[in-house]
């Protein structure tokens, strides 16, 4: 959440880039997509330009149009790979394949020996329209 109150959208949030310290501390490293949208409030990326497509929202996926609000799209990715103990993503599927169908409302499943209030949380974080998207803020108060 802190990453959004600043206005800066990482681009890259998943599992890999997570590094756990001491006393479980979790620090965001990889910040070769990030970028400053105080301005505008989200960046646009260039359909040509390589993302990592499973971690990445519908719309940042098919209008490149990149948010926090994408961030917390990719922060859901990222516990469904916590509770899969490092599980692929639409494992299987082509980029192509993933974009269409999250674009047409699929959404992976619950993980096995995942609570279901974290799984509602992954869900909220999966909302299909930027309206309904949920904010890290919101997330840091349930």
């Amino acid at each position: 959440s802190y990453l959004a109150t600043t206005k800066y959208f990482h681009g890259d949030l998943a599992a890999r880039n997570c590094l756990v310290g001491e006393n479980l501390l979790v620090k965001v490293s990889d910040f070769g997509l990030s970028d400053d949208i105080y301005q505008r409030g989200y960046k646009r990326i260039a359909p040509e330009k390589k993302r990592p497509v499973k971690w990445y929202s519908p719309e940042a996926n098919i209008d490149g149009v990149c948010s926090t609000k994408g961030d917390v799209w990719s922060f859901g990715i990222v516990l469904w790979e916590i509770y899969t103990l490092g599980g692929i993503p639409f494992a299987g599927m082509p980029a192509v394949e993933v974009v269409n169908r999250t674009k047409a409302g699929y959404r992976m499943p619950q993980p096995e020996g995942c609570p279901m209030d974290i799984y509602k949380v992954m869900a909220e974080c999966w909302q299909e329209s930027p309206q309904q998207d949920q904010t890290f803020l919101r997330l840091n108060t349930r």
